[in-house]
């Protein structure tokens, strides 16, 4: 609705053509979806698409109508066939391989009030810290990547202490056991987000024991998302850094 006010008011359309714009919100019914445009007003961000489930000509059509609408455009948990698919219709999409994700942006977000810092305990639980360090990054926030610092090898955390101490907020991405949060918790003062990842072997659950272990976490200011939810923790973070 901005854009289209924004628009209006620099005469680039019409009073008529700005009514027939806002018809589509507060959302724009596409049939198979609907899109909720006014959630960047609401919320100050953007819907987000998640990937699976969609056919690459749904995730497209979706695509068109946020972009459109004058928003940035984040796809978590996409394959990159896919991907190439939409590559083929949308020339400007970015790619994060690692992370999964496809990005978009049209114009520069608002900026965080501080740093973010995303810790993985393992080389393994990178994938999902990626995704998480990819949403803040997108959200508009300045991302400090610490990765494979866990409780096997302590002594790599605190080759980053003084860094980490100037973070606002934390996202902490741990398999296994799920101990990292609790330490680093434990160590700094910005709060921790704990992401339980569902890297290990047969007794960790598919990431039911990390995300056990998490939630009975002994330090104070630790929140937990599901199991790889690397996105979920990023949006979190981002709110953080933007109070």
């Amino acid at each position: 609705m901005t854009d289209i006010i924004s628009r209006l008011y620099r005469q680039e359309i019409t009073p008529e053509q700005a009514l027939q714009e806002l018809q589509d919100f507060p959302y724009q019914d596409l049939g198979f979806a609907k899109i909720d445009h006014s959630r960047e007003i609401r919320k100050g961000y953007p819907e987000v698409i998640f990937g699976p489930g969609k056919t690459p000509q749904q995730i497209i059509k979706i695509s068109r109508s946020i972009l459109k609408n004058g928003s940035n455009l984040l796809i978590t948990r996409l394959s990159p066939e896919v991907y190439k698919k939409i590559k083929k219709v949308l020339p400007a999409a970015i790619y994060h391989q690692e992370a999964r994700c496809l990005t978009i942006t049209k114009t520069k977000p608002l900026e965080g009030k501080g740093k973010i810092a995303v810790l993985s305990a393992g080389t393994s639980d990178i994938p999902v810290a990626e995704e998480a360090a990819i949403t803040c990054e997108f959200f508009g926030n300045e991302v400090l990547r610490v990765y494979d610092v866990g409780v096997a090898g302590l002594h790599r955390l605190f080759s980053f202490y003084d860094a980490l101490k100037q973070a606002r907020v934390m996202v902490v991405v741990a398999g296994m056991e799920g101990a990292l949060p609790s330490v680093v918790a434990g160590l700094f003062k910005a709060p921790v987000i704990a992401v339980p990842t569902s890297i290990g072997y047969g007794a960790s659950f598919r990431g039911l024991s990390a995300l056990l272990a998490m939630l009975n976490s002994c330090p104070g200011g630790v929140a937990v998302v599901n199991i790889d939810n690397g996105f979920g923790a990023g949006y979190l973070a981002s709110q953080i850094n933007h109070l």
